[in-house]
């Protein structure tokens, strides 16, 4: 079948004529081993250097003109060495074509060297076809998958599937069947087929829901339930997704983990362009007052962005009309008549005129249920920062804030009963206990754990 590719007929008869003139020359004439062995490492050495000159001819061709006409996929072909690997297939059709001649009577040997050929020859093959697909998935992935959805998977497949023909061509090769033939005996075994490649089915199953309901991307940031997973997807392939940590670890989740579990996708967040801060305040609860006019007054002097407010709110209570509840985005509510209220108005005007919180976002500062730790006051905002490192940085200023303006308004932030302390009280009579009598005069309060902020 590869006689046809090249005219061998002509080149063989040339190459024999001449070995064998060699060969009368030294006075080994008719000796045809010798003859064999010369005109195979001659075919052999014919058959690398014709691979290589087509390959650098290429190579030449497609270098002038990607100078020419410069396109994307000339480029990605020549980084990519397709054509190199593509032309590996080149020696070993050469080499099938030319070496019939060196065993027109030993048909037995001739076979079996054009097995072992063949076999190199679907290797190579092989190893082109993988290149071709891989091009292809780069070319596709960088310049169309804007979504970056996770093909890698589709491109295993494709490899597995081409390297299973191969191997199949490979064995008809060997056994000397069709590989019709094998491929009926091989579904006999098609349940322990399934058991051995259970994750890889699994895996690509799960890999194209992921993809086509938008599930996962590289470059997400997930959660994943129960795993240590916490970090941006790298890499998805058929049978993992490749997480790395904030520590910079690797973390290996099945893909069909994700499908068959719950998992949280931070993707809405990073495309909104807001993050949310949603964190606690405890205030003691009898730090919570009522103020007068006076109270209001010096305040304001203090803070004269509450001016506007306060005279708002006094011009609607002399009118014996109650607070008015801004239902807008970015409200700002409040009162008057308590030092909470007063500085939940605050909180909002401030948070208002921050650069560094969302306008066109939700923005709260509301008091939940009292607890045992005290009031709790959560500001539910948004921030554009939405990038680790500032993330914190615009949180951690707004809350400072707060703990050094708090004060000013008379409410006094939750701390442990005894401030981290005890107090002991004890006379010197009582200084030594008797045992079964209660010690008198000790009073001391245990620390209560401070709530974690949320």
């Amino acid at each position: 079948m590869f006689t046809a590719l090249i005219p061998t007929h002509q080149v063989g008869a040339w190459l024999v004529s001449h070995i064998d003139a060699f060969l009368d020359k030294i006075g080994l004439k008719n000796d045809q081993t010798i003859e064999a062995f010369i005109y195979i490492c001659v075919i052999v050495a014919l058959a690398i250097i014709i691979g290589w000159a087509v390959r650098k001819v290429i190579l030449f061709i497609a270098e002038k003109a990607m100078k020419l006409h410069p396109t994307d996929i000339g480029n990605e072909l020549l980084q990519q060495n397709i054509f190199t690997k593509a032309s590996h297939i080149i020696p070993p059709l050469v080499f099938l074509a030319l070496i019939p001649f060196a065993f027109e009577t030993d048909n037995h040997t001739l076979a079996l060297i054009e097995k072992f050929v063949l076999i190199y020859f679907l290797i190579m093959l092989g190893i082109g076809l993988n290149s071709i697909l891989t091009f292809m998935w780069v070319h596709f992935d960088s310049h169309e998958n804007t979504n970056k959805h996770p093909l890698r998977g589709l491109l295993n497949t494709g490899h597995g599937i081409v390297w299973i023909l191969i191997v199949i061509s490979i064995l008809s090769i060997i056994i000397g069947k069709s590989p019709g033939a094998i491929l009926t005996g091989i579904g006999v075994f098609a349940t322990a087929l399934m058991l051995i490649f259970k994750d890889s089915i699994l895996g690509l199953v799960a890999g194209i829901q992921l993809s086509q309901n938008d599930m996962l991307r590289v470059g997400d940031w997930i959660v994943v339930t129960n795993t240590p997973a916490n970090g941006t997807v790298i890499e998805v392939t058929l049978t993992t997704v490749k997480v790395r940590n904030w520590d910079n670890t690797i973390i290996m989740v099945p893909p069909y983990t994700l499908v068959s579990t719950s998992f949280q996708n931070w993707r809405g967040m990073t495309e909104s362009g807001a993050r949310q801060i949603a964190r606690y305040y405890y205030f003691d609860n009898e730090s919570i007052k009522a103020i007068d006019d006076a109270t209001v007054d010096s305040l304001v002097a203090k803070f004269p962005i509450l001016k506007t407010f306060v005279d708002d709110a006094r011009r609607r209570k002399a009118a014996g009309q109650g607070p008015q509840y801004n239902s807008n985005i970015s409200p700002v509510n409040g009162t008057i008549d308590t030092n909470m209220g007063l500085f939940r108005a605050y909180l909002g005007l401030y948070m208002t005129a921050d650069d560094a919180i969302s306008k066109d976002q939700y923005m709260l500062v509301r008091l939940q249920q009292p607890t045992e730790f005290g009031t709790p006051l959560q500001l539910f905002v948004f921030t554009p920062h939405n990038q680790w490192p500032a993330y914190e940085a615009v949180q951690s200023a707004l809350f400072e804030h707060i703990a050094v303006v708090a004060p000013e308004f008379g409410l006094k932030i939750y701390n442990a009963p005894d401030h981290n302390r005890f107090e002991v009280e004890m006379s010197q009579e009582d200084a030594l206990p008797v045992p079964g009598k209660p010690v008198p005069g000790i009073q001391a309060t245990p620390t209560q754990a401070t709530p974690d902020a949320k």
